[in-house]
């Protein structure tokens, strides 16, 4: 079974290849790897993950967290589960109501 590991303070240059270079030159068997994308501008977000083998997870966290690349201290740990966060609400209106606009209009 794979662990998912957590891999933060990555540079910008990355990519999904380069991380999973970046675990196998290491000597680790790497399931997966995904940089995360920011959907905005399509830049990377500067943090990824990498699935690994159960029994090479502790190992690549030893070998790997605070290792430099590319002048950062890339940060490795084992991935915590996704946490739901509060649904947000893009909806219009402004803010006002009609009792502003008509308070508006008598102080004139």
């Amino acid at each position: 079974m794979a662990k998912k590991l957590y891999v933060g303070n990555l540079p910008f240059s990355i990519n999904d290849n380069g991380l999973k270079e970046l675990f196998s030159d290491a000597g680790f068997n790497v399931e997966s790897a995904v940089v995360i994308i920011d959907r905005m501008n399509n830049r990377p977000k500067g943090f990824g993950f990498v699935e690994v083998s159960d029994e090479d997870m502790d190992k690549a966290i030893q070998a790997l967290n605070g290792k430099d690349l590319e002048g950062r201290a890339i940060v490795v740990n084992e991935a915590r589960p996704m946490e739901d966060r509060p649904k947000r609400s893009f909806g219009g209106g402004g803010g006002h109501d009609n009792r502003d606009r008509d308070n508006r209009r008598r102080s004139w």
